[in-house]
């Protein structure tokens, strides 16, 4: 059986968020994205206290197709650590998953 998971990060300009979700989606690294924003945020960064505004991009995909969208948002996010944080959906619309499922990977 398939699982499936929700990857969240952030960035600092909804642009960025947008590429990122296309390359993504394109690159059949994720099935679908939405782009959240902007939203604050609150943080320790570097051994200092911060605040500030994000976009948020929330990516949804299998947990085989995971190590790959996290290696291409780290490899194309414009922070040098940002979070990049999977969720493991536990349940769902069959038909969502199915979705997922036949979006991600190669090509069928």
């Amino acid at each position: 059986m398939t699982e499936y998971v929700q990857v969240s990060t952030a960035t600092p300009a909804r642009q960025d968020a947008v590429e990122l979700a296309k390359g993504a989606v394109q690159g059949r690294l994720a099935a679908g994205s939405q782009i959240i924003g902007p939203v604050g945020s609150v943080f320790w960064h570097l051994g200092e206290f911060g605040e500030g505004e994000e976009w948020r991009l929330l990516l949804t995909t299998t947990t085989e197709q995971y190590p790959q969208l996290e290696k291409y948002l780290l490899e194309n996010h414009p922070w040098d650590n940002p979070e990049v944080i999977a969720t493991q959906i536990v349940s769902g619309a069959a038909r969502c998953l199915e979705w997922i499922e036949g979006s991600v990977g190669p090509k069928p």
